[in-house]
């Protein structure tokens, strides 16, 4: 008979034994888990509280249409405002702002956090140009200044001024906008588009004109484009506040006499060879403008008038004042006939 086996017999793992190792071996995973989770969440929360660079300095980004997030970090970085690539656009993906980032140029600082700078981005809060339009400039001069300032090229300004399409979206009267251009302090950011920087100035002009002065208007029997016409002569004749509504009354007083106006600024207006000084040839040219030659009103606006040059063509004073002339320190001489007007021209124009 064959020998029985002697050795002992190894008894089989109980069941609850390899639970336990199961449970203890995630348990251990989950620790090591929530580690380093932790480690990465608190590493991530010091990153995007922290600047790049010990020292503020400004910056200027940009950021163009259709950049993707990866430049847009690179550019960051390489201008020293963030310092990690990974972590910045980690944070970007976990913010859910990689499609929120905003084109435009923006004013920044190698102080600012991440999360600052991922604010500002998706706020689109872009770097402000000032464009300051004077009162009593034309058109011509205005679309130079939009120039300078890099928001619009000087064509595409004066072209938009001129395209009658343009001007009847806008619901305005007249040929050009000469004259809707209102003179104020307009802050741009580069991405703004010729059209939306006109259109901006056409809106202050509309929310400055409003009913009680187009009432006005109606109750002096003038229409809103004639009052600006006007207005845009008055801003031109003079720069001295107090004499507004006094210039005002000598075009009011002329109007109803069916006297010419007689107003140099129309004149030069009117002309392409003026080179500062006036002369009789100008004076006798007979143009749209010229005011020594037609009656009333000229064609159109000479300039774009400011809210004190509308006033004062809508509220003249009460004179019976038919000329003026300039005294040479900002104020005129003014006189209710040709008489006395001829002896104020002697004495301040001709020295005499």
């Amino acid at each position: 008979m064959p020998k029985q086996d002697q050795s002992p017999k190894k008894k089989p793992d109980k069941p609850h034994k390899k639970i336990k190792k199961t449970v203890l071996f995630s348990a251990i995973f989950c620790v090591c888990f929530a580690a380093v989770a932790g480690a990465a969440m608190l590493w991530m929360f010091f990153f995007i509280k922290a600047p790049a660079g010990t020292r503020s300095q400004p910056v200027t980004f940009t950021v163009s249409s259709g950049q993707h997030l990866s430049i847009i970090a690179q550019n960051l970085k390489d201008q020293d405002l963030i310092s990690n690539l990974i972590a910045f656009k980690l944070y970007v993906r976990i913010k859910k702002a990689t499609t929120r980032i905003k084109a435009g140029e923006y004013e920044m600082n190698t102080g600012m956090s991440p999360q600052t700078i991922v604010n500002i981005l998706t706020l689109g809060k872009n770097k402000l140009y000032r464009l300051t339009i004077p009162e009593g400039l034309n058109m011509e001069e205005i679309s130079t200044l939009a120039q300078e300032a890099g928001l619009c090229s000087r064509k595409q300004f004066l072209s938009l001024c001129n395209d009658l399409e343009f001007i009847n979206q806008l619901e305005l009267p007249g040929m050009t906008l000469e004259g809707y251009l209102f003179p104020d302090t307009y802050f741009f950011s580069k991405e703004t588009d010729c059209k939306t920087l006109i259109k901006k100035m056409i809106y202050t002009f509309n929310k400055t004109f409003n009913d009680k002065w187009k009432a006005r208007a109606k109750k002096i029997g003038l229409s809103v484009h004639e009052v600006i016409i006007l207005a845009s002569i008055i801003e031109k004749e003079t720069g001295n506040g107090k004499e507004r509504s006094i210039i005002s009354s000598v075009f009011h007083n002329r109007l109803k006499r069916q006297m010419r106006l007689e107003s140099d600024p129309t004149v030069i207006y009117g002309i392409s060879d003026y080179h500062g000084r006036i002369r009789y040839k100008h004076l006798r040219r007979v143009t749209p403008y010229n005011t020594y030659k037609i009656n009333g009103l000229p064609a159109g606006p000479i300039a774009n008038p400011g809210a004190q040059a509308l006033k004062a063509a809508l509220y003249p004073a009460q004179t019976n004042y038919l000329f003026f002339v300039s005294k040479n320190d900002s104020t005129h001489k003014f006189s209710t006939n040709l008489k006395d007007h001829n002896k104020a021209v002697k004495k301040y124009q001709l020295n005499q």
